[in-house]
């Protein structure tokens, strides 16, 4: 794996979702993580999960925990981390994108 197209993913993702492989009773949820144009700032996270790879995704994966990601996000996300927050604003995937220049309020948009 090239390290300019590098995703980290926290202990707190991994976790999060073999939690909820075990609800959905299916080992082989993985989490896919897409950038659509839209939101607020002109690009926008899209979350999803799905149980193959497509083929032009690319897999990151973290003690048995796998997060895939087409292509052409992976252009924008090269560099980011993945996490997975639960606090007082709620509970979500979030991810620290260091291609984004700017981001909206609730963190799903950001500008390239």
């Amino acid at each position: 794996m090239s390290t300019e197209n590098a995703v980290s993913l926290t202990d707190s993702l991994v976790t999060r979702i073999q939690t909820l492989r075990e609800k959905q009773g299916n080992p082989n949820l993985m989490l896919r993580v897409a950038v659509n144009g839209g939101g607020c700032q002109g690009f926008e996270y899209a979350f999803s999960f799905d149980q193959a790879p497509g083929e032009d995704d690319r897999a990151f994966e973290k003690d048995g925990v796998t997060v895939l990601i087409d292509a052409m996000s992976l252009e924008l996300l090269a560099g980011s981390t993945i996490d997975f927050t639960d606090d007082l604003t709620g509970a979500a995937f979030k991810i620290k994108n260091p291609n984004a220049k700017s981001n909206c309020g609730c963190g799903t948009s950001f500008a390239i």
